[in-house]
């Protein structure tokens, strides 16, 4: 989605995860089906958001845990897996994001571009039918952004459905 600040493009996004609630209307999305002429149970909800990750603009990593810890939370507590089950996944994808080296870095010794990619990899962590990404390249530099853009077109290979909001018209994200 390619529009200019204030239009609603982040709004969208925060309605597809339920983040927002919308008033009326209906909404299917990853096999979840939603009318809101009633509210949605909080399971449904739940279920939803096992289905629909979502890559935060600010990127929302957890301060005090470290990026393997960031990654293996939800996992272990929303999916029940195993520590040793989500560990072997999150290794997978540290080194498929090229952040191997960074596992045992607190967020706040990241740059931008790391921290965006352990929000990548944590969304993904979920194993989601679709990811929202929110402006993924958004206060990045050229370089970096180029990495994120490739990293986002690698995922398009994958069966995930992807959404991604961007005010920048050629960005690539």
């Amino acid at each position: 989605m390619l529009g200019p600040s204030g239009a609603g493009k982040s709004s969208l996004l925060r309605v597809l995860n339920l983040l927002e609630m919308p008033r009326s209307g209906t909404l299917a999305i990853a096999g979840n089906h939603f009318d809101f002429a009633k509210t949605p149970s909080d399971k449904a909800i739940r279920e939803l958001r096992q289905n629909v990750g979502m890559v935060f603009q600010q990127y929302n990593l957890w301060p005090h845990l470290t990026v393997l810890q960031n990654l293996i939370e939800a996992p272990c507590r929303v999916l029940g897996l195993s520590k040793d089950q989500a560990i072997a996944r999150a290794e997978k994808l540290l080194d498929r994001l090229r952040l191997k080296p960074y596992s045992d870095r607190y967020p706040l010794h990241l740059s931008g571009g790391q921290q965006q990619r352990v929000a990548i990899a944590r969304a993904l962590m979920m194993e989601p039918a679709v990811l929202l990404f929110d402006e993924p390249t958004a206060a990045l530099d050229p370089e970096i952004t180029a990495q994120i853009v490739s990293i986002i077109r690698e995922l398009a290979e994958t069966n995930i459905t992807q959404v991604i909001v961007t005010p920048r018209s050629g960005s690539g994200a």
